[in-house]
C-alpha cells in the first residue's frame, strides 16, 4: 500500500492553502482532486472580498491558488475517494483505483448546492435547470429566467445573469433577502430584476425545455404560474462528506465538527473550508482553515513519528508519563532526570498533558505513571511517587 505523510482531499482555497503550508513545513504532500480545480470559486463570476485583490473572477483566483501551490511541488492526483477507513490505528483512503495510507488527512472537500427536490427539477437538469450561472448564463440570451434563493449567492448571481436575460425573477420564501446589504442594493437597483417574495417553487414544467414554474405563496397559499425559460437554484449548500459518513462527528445537517486546530473527532483527521461547521463560508475563511489544518497536521505528524520511535517501535522501553501542568509532578520529574543522569540509566519522559492522545491510545490513567512497554504494548504500569520506583524498575 502507498504510504504518505499528508494527504489533502480537495483543491479549492482550503486545500491549496493547506498544500502550500504543508510543503513549506517539509511534509510529503499529496493532493487528491476531483473535477474543476478551485472548488466553488472556479464557477463564481466575481470576487471582490479577497484581501489585496480589488476584483477578480473566480476562475482567475482559483488559477492563482493553483500556480502558487505548484511552486512548492506537492503531488497532484485526480482521484475519487470513496471512503476513509481506520485499520489498526492506520488511516487509509480508499479510491476507485488504489488505497493510500496517510499519517494525517485534511478534508477540504467543500460543499455543493442544495436541490429543490420538486417535481421537474431532475427531469429538466441541463434543459433549463442550472446550478451555475457562470457555466450556463450565456444560454439564456434575451429571455426571462428565475433564480431561487435569497442569500448572497442567489442575489449576486441574479445580477450577473442580467447581462444575458431580459428579466430575472428572484423567488424567495421570505419577504426580504438574507444577502449582504450591498448585494441587495445592487440587485434591487437593477431594472431587470423582479423579486417574488414569500414564495416557493412547487414544480418545474415544460416539454423539451423549461417553460414555466408553478409557485406557491407561503402566506396566502395562492398557486400561480411564472413563464420562464430557465431556473437557477441557489438555496444553500450541503457538505461533501460521503467518504467520512459515520466516521467523524458532525452536526445534524452533516457539517463536520472540529476543534480550533481543525482536528475532527478522529485523531490525525482534519477538516478545512466549507465542509466544516462554521459561522462564515468564504474564500478567506477557507484559506485560513487550510493554513491552520496544515500546521496542526505537521505538529501531529512530528509528534506521532517522534513518540512512535521512542515508545512503540523499540523492543523494551521504560517510560515516565507525567503532567506538565502539575507542580508536584514536575518536581518528581526533576528528581527523576537528576537520578537518570547520575546513574546512566535510560527512561523516556513523556508529558502526558501535551501528548494526551498517546496516553489515551495506551489506555493509561492517573498520572504520574511508570510504564513498561514491550513492542508497543503496555507490559506493566505503576504509580510513580519517587526515584525509588525508577530504581526498582531499571536496576
Amino acid at each position: 500500500m502507498e504510504k504518505r505523510e499528508l494527504v489533502i482531499l480537495g483543491a479549492g482555497p482550503a486545500g491549496m492553502t493547506a498544500a502550500i503550508y504543508g510543503k513549506r513545513s517539509g511534509l510529503d504532500v499529496l493532493v487528491l482532486e476531483k473535477g474543476i480545480p478551485g472548488g466553488q470559486i472556479a464557477i463564481t463570476d466575481e470576487i471582490e472580498n479577497w484581501p489585496g485583490v480589488v476584483h477578480a473572477t473566480g476562475a482567475e483566483l482559483a488559477e492563482s491558488f493553483r500556480r502558487h501551490a505548484e511552486k512548492f511541488a506537492p503531488e497532484f492526483r485526480d482521484a475519487t475517494v470513496t471512503r476513509i477507513e481506520l485499520r489498526d490505528g492506520m488511516k487509509v483512503l480508499v479510491t476507485e483505483k488504489e488505497e493510500i495510507e496517510a499519517e494525517a488527512i485534511i478534508l477540504a472537500t467543500g460543499a455543493t448546492f442544495k436541490k429543490l427536490g420538486c417535481p421537474g427539477e431532475a427531469e429538466f437538469a441541463g434543459r433549463g435547470v442550472s446550478y451555475c450561472a457562470v457555466c450556463d448564463g450565456a444560454f439564456f440570451q434575451d429571455v426571462e429566467i428565475a433564480v431561487v434563493g435569497g442569500g448572497n449567492t442567489a442575489v449576486e448571481e441574479a445580477v450577473y445573469l442580467t447581462q444575458f436575460a431580459s428579466k430575472v425573477y428572484i423567488i424567495h420564501r421570505r419577504d426580504s433577502f438574507r444577502a449582504d446589504k450591498m448585494a441587495v442594493e445592487r440587485a434591487l437597483g437593477n431594472s431587470k430584476i423582479v423579486p417574488v417574495w414569500n414564495s416557493v417553487v412547487e414544480s418545474i414544467q415544460g416539454s423539451d425545455m423549461v417553460e414555466k414554474l408553478v409557485i406557491r405563496n407561503v402566506k396566502s397559499g395562492e398557486i400561480s404560474e411564472l413563464p420562464v425559460e430557465g431556473v437557477f437554484v441557489f438555496t444553500g449548500m450541503v457538505p461533501n462528506t460521503e467518504c467520512v459518513k459515520g466516521l467523524v462527528k458532525t452536526t445534524e445537517q452533516g457539517w463536520i465538527l472540529t476543534d480550533e486546530k481543525m482536528e475532527t473527532s478522529v485523531e490525525g483527521l482534519f477538516a478545512a473550508g466549507d465542509v466544516r461547521d462554521k459561522y462564515l463560508r468564504q474564500v478567506v475563511t477557507a484559506a485560513g482553515d487550510g493554513a491552520i489544518a496544515a500546521m496542526a497536521s505537521y505538529a501531529y505528524i512530528s509528534e506521532q513519528v517522534h513518540l512512535r520511535g521512542l515508545l512503540l517501535d523499540p523492543e523494551h522501553v521504560v517510560a515516565l508519563f507525567f503532567s506538565s501542568v502539575d507542580e508536584k509532578q514536575m518536581r518528581l520529574v526533576d528528581d527523576a532526570e537528576k537520578w537518570l543522569a547520575a546513574s546512566g540509566k535510560r527512561a523516556v519522559l513523556v508529558d502526558g498533558y501535551r501528548n494526551a492522545k498517546m496516553v489515551e491510545k495506551l489506555g493509561l490513567a492517573g498520572l504520574p505513571l511508570l510504564v513498561e512497554l514491550r513492542k508497543g504494548n503496555v507490559a506493566s504500569s505503576r504509580t510513580f511517587s519517587s526515584t525509588a520506583d525508577l530504581q526498582s524498575v531499571l536496576s
